[in-house]
């Protein structure tokens, strides 16, 4: 009988802990899938971050290590020059990235830090209960923003993606999605160039995936989907924001 499914060898057969609808479990599978095929379990190493994906070290296939919050883009700096020979990348939510983590995440980019990062963005804090998160968008509606994101005395979201392309130091940056086939496809393609980025030695690289959290967002999964389309994609645009590669191309 012909496989039509199996588990990707990055990834550990166990059960995720993730709500149902939750796309990081799409995004799991991806950056597994890359390690897998790109031969490079036995070097690679993972950073955790805090927030949901804080169990992700029971699921990859490779050595992870744990970071405080918001730090590990510098865990993931130390292992790299510490371990140059290594594969180093870091999975992060935006509560993680974008907040509490924003200055080692701004300066290793800015260092041009041989790291690759996935960020996740769903506009929400999610493991601690629905609070509103720096990539929240105005009038969106979060536990400490029950009437809505007010700009004028909340300010306005972040673009992550936009904000690290400005600098000298990164290589290469993306924003993708996992809301359909052709979406994951892409996202897939992004996380393979990020990690072959780094295995060239071009330096900093960083995909962003905008992502859904029907549990705070109070939504079931296809209605959320529905809500990113509608409203995260046209705030948070889909595409390459910085390439060292196509830039010399170019030239």
């Amino acid at each position: 009988m012909k496989t039509v499914f199996e588990y990707t060898k990055g990834m550990r057969e166990t059960e995720l802990h993730y709500c149902p609808g939750c796309t990081h479990g799409i995004v799991h599978r991806l950056v597994a899938e890359v390690i897998d095929e790109l031969g490079i379990e036995g070097k690679a190493v993972g950073v955790a971050s805090v927030g949901c994906s804080v169990f992700s070290y029971n699921y990859f296939e490779c050595d992870m290590q744990q970071a405080a919050h918001g730090r590990a883009p510098a865990v993931a700096t130390g292992i790299k020059r510490a371990l140059p020979d290594s594969f180093v990348f870091t999975y992060q939510g935006d509560g993680d990235l974008a907040a509490i983590g924003t200055a080692e995440t701004v300066h290793a980019a800015a260092r041009g830090e041989n790291i690759s990062i996935i960020f996740i963005n769903n506009a929400i804090y999610g493991m601690t209960g629905g609070q509103m998160a720096p990539t929240t968008l105005v009038g969106q509606v979060t536990q400490t923003s029950p009437y809505g994101r007010n700009a004028a005395t909340q300010g306005y979201p972040i673009r992550v993606s936009e904000m690290l392309s400005t600098l000298e130091g990164p290589a290469y940056i993306e924003r993708v999605a996992v809301d359909s086939v052709a979406h994951i496809k892409k996202a897939k393609e992004a996380i393979k160039k990020s990690f072959q980025t780094q295995l060239d030695g071009k330096g900093f690289s960083l995909v962003e995936v905008v992502s859904t959290c029907p549990t705070n967002w109070g939504m079931s999964p296809l209605e959320a989907m529905d809500w990113l389309r509608d409203n995260m994609i046209p705030h948070y645009p889909l595409g390459v924001y910085k390439d060292i590669t196509a830039e010399k191309e170019e030239k």
